[in-house]
């Protein structure tokens, strides 16, 4: 039985290791959810500027 004693400390590394990629994709589907699409990683005030810039055009090109 000594020869096993890795596996009380792998069991509880991998249930935590579990629990974080189920928090991970809990967060993913309930942004995507709430914002209808995938959340934009890395989003900086130039991508922010530039998603008001295209969502303007948009609406523009389409009210003519």
């Amino acid at each position: 039985m000594a020869r096993l004693h890795w596996l009380e400390a792998i069991l509880p590394l991998g249930i935590i290791g579990g629990m974080l990629c189920i928090m991970g994709n809990a967060q993913y589907f309930i942004h995507k959810a709430a914002h209808g699409r995938p959340k934009h990683i890395g989003n900086d005030m130039w991508d922010v500027a530039m998603e008001r810039r295209d969502k303007k055009l948009m609406e523009q090109s389409s009210g003519n």
